[in-house]
């Protein structure tokens, strides 16, 4: 049964983030099972107009998020009459913004059922953008927000078992489904090491670390720093990369001088994800990771699907995707422990060598075909209210979690 998919989100390539990777992958992987999807997303100024597939919605700034839009809702409501027409078999929301609303109000009129994708873990991420009211406010805020959102809508889909288990903590009931992004490991391969060290002047002996994500507060990457004070100790050269643009640049510019780190801090912004995104994961000799709030964290995949030995906590959803691998070091949620696991991979090269070895076998359990064919499934038992039993729940430890039924659902 091929099916057509309309995608609602606040966010969307070519802003970076983890939302837009999901949305990017699923909509590929999805293409090529012979579904097809429609996806409505803010118009940014650098964003092409004739995208294929994606209705380019007026937006406006989001403020103290210069990176973020604001959809017009009239807009989209204009839509309404041209998408009736499209055969539609469900709405897919990926955002709680004005793409839930929205989205859920065209599902209604559409007489179509509407998922929703829980990517962020808001009630550690909204007191980074309005630091004006108490953090118990705004994560009281936050719960109660996923509560009326999650209740308006037919199934949820969640990255990680862990984000799953604090919504129902929350209160939350309805059908969930722990559902991964997978990683287009075609698309992970190769990258060149040696060239990126030389566009950025590094030397080629010299250690570096790689961190790769948006540069926001909630990616706590004022710990890798912290910890960065205490592997210099004992690693004088070392060299830590980071990639990306957000928020907390300025922030993380302003620390990384107070700590006397000016040296062992490069920042080389966004990357091209075909060329030179690839190339920095390479030029690695470890990639450093300690965010307290994924409900995935994708980028450790992409990491270890390209050989790059890792080092990173396991908290919330980044439990998950280090469950029994063999190509990371699991390191301490503390700064001095943290530190400690650094040392060790920079200091040893049989293990570094032994970890990028393994790396892409972790990987490779996390396909995006796989996760395409899942998520496929969960939508044809919605649209036809039959339930696939061949539908098999997350990858790695979550096969065995308890709070999982047979089909996946929970």
């Amino acid at each position: 049964m091929a099916l057509r998919i309309l995608m609602i989100s606040d966010v969307s390539f070519p802003r970076v983030n983890g939302v837009s990777t999901s949305i990017a992958t699923f909509r590929q992987s999805l293409a090529e099972l012979g579904h097809e999807s429609t996806l409505i997303a803010p118009a940014y100024p650098a964003a092409a107009d004739n995208e294929p597939g994606v209705l380019r919605v007026p937006s406006r700034g989001v403020p103290r998020d210069p990176e973020d839009r604001f959809m017009s809702r009239r807009h989209i409501e204009r839509l309404q009459p041209s998408l009736a027409s499209g055969g539609y078999d469900v709405v897919h929301i990926h955002t709680p913004f004005v793409a839930h609303y929205a989205g859920v109000a065209l599902a209604r009129r559409l007489r179509v059922p509407v998922v929703e994708t829980y990517h962020t873990f808001f009630e550690e991420y909204l007191h980074h953008y309005v630091p004006f009211l108490p953090k118990a406010l705004t994560r009281r805020l936050a719960r109660r927000m996923s509560v009326s959102q999650c209740a308006a809508v037919d199934a949820l889909v969640v990255p990680s078992r862990q984000m799953l288990e604090r919504l129902r903590g929350y209160g939350i009931t309805g059908r969930a489904e722990v559902l991964p992004t997978g990683v287009d490991l075609a698309r992970f391969r190769g990258g060149d090491g040696q060239a990126f060290r030389r566009q950025h002047q590094i030397p080629a002996s010299r250690p570096v670390l790689v961190h790769i994500s948006r540069v926001a507060h909630e990616k706590n990457i004022d710990f890798i720093l912290r910890a960065l004070v205490t592997v210099r100790q004992d690693v004088p050269d070392v060299l830590l990369v980071i990639a990306g643009e957000g928020p907390a640049l300025g922030h993380l510019q302003q620390l990384t001088a107070r700590l006397g780190l000016v040296p062992n801090v490069q920042f080389v912004g966004y990357l091209d994800r075909a060329s030179t995104l690839l190339d920095c994961y390479r030029a690695g000799d470890a990639f450093v990771f300690a965010s307290r709030t994924e409900t995935q964290g994708l980028v450790l995949l992409e990491a270890l699907a390209l050989g790059v030995p890792v080092v990173s906590t396991a908290v919330m959803g980044t439990v998950d995707v280090l469950a029994g691998v063999q190509g990371a070091v699991v390191a301490p949620d503390e700064v001095g422990g943290f530190a400690a696991s650094v040392v060790r991979v920079l200091k040893d090269p049989e293990l570094r060598a032994r970890l990028a070895l393994a790396a892409p076998a972790d990987a490779a359990g996390w396909s995006a075909a796989a996760m395409a064919d899942r998520l496929a499934a969960l939508y044809r038992s919605l649209a036809t209210g039959v339930v696939d039993t061949g539908y098999s729940p997350s990858p790695s430890s979550a096969l065995t979690d308890p709070i999982c039924r047979p089909n996946g659902s929970v």
